[in-house]
């Protein structure tokens, strides 16, 4: 019976509910802008090769985070040369890099079996997270009585925190299961989909923790079923990684979180709002990457598409000088510096005078492509930001 289970006398906080009732009103007012923003970046247009960057660049983050809140010391840089498959290590920091190989092969691999079940997976079970934890910990060395994808059989204590009884495991892993596969993360109708994944991800994540129920690797297992979730549910993948960077980042609260959630409801609905906090926190920079790419591109468009099929070397000169311009994102650059913006440039501009530069910078103001400032000059890019918010300045 279930009453007789240790764990209800030694973890009764370990119940599969979630009363959100007393929740705070912004927490309901996150979960709308997360849902708005992830539907955004799902349709955002970006070039293939803008688009491989940011998969790269999030994938490389994503699997730091997994690991370096973990205790990997791997840098971003090192990170990033593992996802392209140029690091090099000495012997002595493999394992650094087989840890996080680990983390990317199982991100791989989730999102293989998501894409070619056509967005949709069996419902997670204890054999799948077992096999999750398998491949986290696959060629590492691991403590004495550890056996990647077993449950454990001895009790475990992390920081201050004892995991649940080693005889309960088996038990609250199917448990967690069923009740993710529950009515209480279905939505009720597709358009708020989003809103549960992104409870249930939390929480999957939150109540691994609490079991504990692998000798190594339970913070990475977790991780990945939030990943899973989040993915089935439709986040775009570079976004499926915004939590793990976000608890990483702010590894002290994460960890005072998580001890607070053990204590009362209130504990619980405060990892969630934490963890929502940063999650949106993640997706608004995110956004704000896709949307700078995305203001980038069109303007390169609307300046050729401006000079036409330009063959003379004037307008040559002066489309240079103005994609130049805007790749240089310095602010103001002074009229004397004009010629060294780019090799190219400077070659455009070897044979001519300052009159001629001068005469080209007047023209570009005049037609509205660039904008002198008393501190030189710079792209006029806001010509192209059609619904651009007013600012009311104050004085």
């Amino acid at each position: 019976m279930s009453s007789e289970r240790t764990y209800l006398q030694t973890h009764p906080w370990i119940d599969f509910r979630l009363d959100l009732r007393g929740a705070d009103p912004e927490l309901w007012m996150l979960l709308g802008e997360a849902r708005s923003k992830i539907e955004h970046i799902a349709g955002s247009l970006l070039r293939p090769e803008s688009a491989q960057e940011l998969h790269r660049v999030y994938l490389a983050k994503g699997a730091l985070a997994t690991t370096a809140i973990e205790g990997n010391t791997l840098s971003e840089d090192e990170a990033r040369q593992l996802v392209e498959g140029t690091l090099k290590l000495p012997p002595s920091r493999e394992y650094l890099a087989q840890e996080m190989r680990n983390v990317i092969d199982a991100f791989n691999e989730i999102t293989r079996e998501v894409v070619g079940n056509g967005g949709s997976l069996m419902p997670l079970d204890r054999a799948t997270i077992e096999r999750y934890n398998a491949m986290i910990l696959n060629g590492l060395d691991v403590e004495e009585g550890v056996v990647p994808g077993q449950l454990r059989r001895h009790s475990v204590v992390v920081a201050n925190y004892r995991g649940a009884p080693a005889e309960d495991c088996k038990y609250l892993l199917e448990r967690l299961c069923d009740w993710l596969a529950s009515k209480d993360f279905r939505a009720p109708s597709p358009d708020r989909k989003l809103p549960y994944a992104i409870l249930e991800a939390i929480l999957a994540h939150l109540y691994l923790a609490w079991i504990h129920p692998f000798g190594d690797g339970n913070g990475r297992t977790a991780r990945l079923i939030e990943l899973r979730v989040l993915f089935e549910a439709g986040v775009p993948t570079p976004a499926t990684h915004l939590l793990s960077n976000h608890y990483n980042q702010t590894r002290t609260e994460y960890y005072r979180q998580l001890a607070l959630a053990s204590r009362s409801p209130d504990g619980v609905r405060s990892f969630v709002k934490y963890a929502i906090v940063g999650f949106v926190d993640g997706l608004r920079e995110q956004l704000a990457a896709i949307r700078s790419q995305q203001l980038h591109d069109r303007w390169e468009q609307y300046v050729y598409e401006r000079f036409g099929a330009t063959k003379g070397l004037a307008e040559q000169r002066r489309r240079r000088l103005v994609l130049d311009l805007s790749a240089a994102e310095v602010g103001p650059v002074p009229k004397h510096a004009l010629r060294r913006l780019s090799p190219e440039l400077a070659e455009l501009y070897a044979s001519k005078t300052d009159k001629t530069l001068t005469r080209d910078v007047n023209t570009l103001v005049g037609d509205g492509l660039l904008r002198r400032s008393a501190e030189g000059y710079e792209a006029n890019r806001e010509i192209i930001e059609a619904f651009r918010p007013l600012v009311a300045t104050t004085g």
